[in-house]
């Protein structure tokens, strides 16, 4: 908002056309002085200030409304978020899944439950993401970055995870049958009552993995595993674990 000053009154004409110091300027002299006397008029007139106020007040009306209806706006984009989950749901490719997991995972909004199943999600950032009980099933999650997340309960059967960035993420009671965690880094996973039939763990890091409750480690590929937990590679050989060449990345 503008501080309105009053302008002193001009002097007259015959006062400033004395001052003048050559005759051919008289024409800019006589704008000025114009302009001069146009001022001063406006800067007593209070109807401007009065506008001018008025429009401030407006812009202060415009950020009480917007900041009133932000909680409107954000369930908005949640709701749309999940109508693109949900519409593509059982379908193949991206369809948008990507940048619609992450935005409501960015707001904290919990995916439990969530069905992306055979959905393309190669590059998927979904750090701390609350996916208790989701379905990934033949999902294809290559090159993700998913620390800390929670997958516990979940179906996550033949995904793939190859060089995920998993560490501290919790698989605790879920199913990763067929799945491949080539190279992946599961450091700190918890993997308590999880089943890893015909896993495929090849070159993973599983530096302080959780693996003492493990339910299956039947037909797992544990070739080249980095890291491994003391006693883990002995207990998955005798469990069943092969380690056998994995399949080209």
């Amino acid at each position: 908002m503008r501080l309105h000053l009053r302008t002193k009154r001009p002097i007259p004409w015959s006062e400033t056309r004395n001052k003048i110091p050559r005759g051919w300027t008289t024409p800019f002299w006589a704008v000025e002085w114009l302009s001069e006397w146009v001022a001063y008029f406006l800067s007593n007139w209070n109807l401007l200030q009065v506008l001018d106020y008025a429009r401030g007040f407006g812009v202060i009306i415009a950020i009480i409304f917007y900041f009133s209806e932000s909680g409107d706006r954000i369930k908005q984009k949640h709701y749309q978020a999940w109508q693109v989950i949900n519409t593509a749901q059982g379908k193949g490719g991206n369809g948008g899944r990507i940048e619609a997991l992450q935005e409501l995972n960015a707001d904290r909004v919990p995916l439990v439950g969530v069905d992306v199943s055979g959905a393309f999600l190669q590059g998927l950032h979904l750090d701390q993401g609350h996916m208790a009980r989701a379905n990934l099933e033949a999902a294809d999650v290559r090159n993700a970055v998913l620390v800390s997340a929670d997958f516990s309960n979940a179906d996550l059967r033949s995904a793939n995870f190859r060089e995920c960035s998993c560490a501290r993420v919790s698989f605790r009671g879920a199913t990763l049958d067929d799945a491949d965690f080539w190279g992946a880094d599961l450091r700190g996973a918890d993997f308590t009552g999880t089943s890893l039939t015909n896993t495929d763990l090849g070159n993973a890091d599983l530096r302080g993995m959780d693996w003492k409750h493990i339910e299956s480690v039947r037909k797992a590929n544990i070739r080249g595993i980095r890291n491994a937990p003391e006693g883990f590679v002995a207990w998955a050989l005798k469990n069943g674990a092969v380690q056998a060449p994995s399949i080209s990345p």
